[in-house]
């Protein structure tokens, strides 16, 4: 498996982040998904990654640096058909990296609540990530989570 920065352009990318979305919806009430479409995650304050096998992705995640020795990560997702094949910590790994890199001191997350995110906050979890208050725009509801990482 190969993380490597970019992918926003492969039609594999598009129908994953598709898939990442629709699910979000199925997933939480209205106004509680903050999941980012392909045009949102195109953006230069975000650093995009992709995991793939060859030419099969495996998953995606993102990195937005939000100015003030922070980062949030973003968009994590893995195919379905990859699950359970460390494809989240790899992706996770190399956002942690990079963060590093940049001399960035925290990361920060939402995500969401209820079994569909169990996997999610296990490997949040197992990564030093603890619960904080919401950060930037984002209200805390009984949908969400938040989570920070001191690096």
């Amino acid at each position: 498996m190969i993380v490597r920065p970019g992918g926003l352009d492969h039609p594999a990318t598009a129908a994953l982040l598709t898939a990442h979305l629709a699910d979000m919806r199925a997933s939480s009430p209205p106004g509680s998904v903050h999941a980012l479409d392909l045009s949102a995650l195109a953006t230069p304050d975000i650093a995009f990654y992709t995991a793939w096998d060859g030419d099969t992705l495996l998953g995606c995640g993102a990195l937005r640096t939000l100015g003030d020795g922070t980062g949030e990560v973003k968009s994590m997702r893995t195919d379905p058909a990859a699950r359970g094949h460390g494809v989240g910590q790899a992706v996770l790994d190399r956002i942690v990296a990079d963060a590093c890199a940049a001399d960035l001191a925290h990361l920060l997350l939402e995500t969401g609540t209820g079994p569909m995110f169990e996997a999610a906050h296990r490997l949040y979890r197992r990564n030093g990530f603890v619960p904080c208050l919401p950060f930037g725009g984002y209200r805390a509801t009984a949908f969400n989570r938040f989570l920070s990482r001191t690096l």
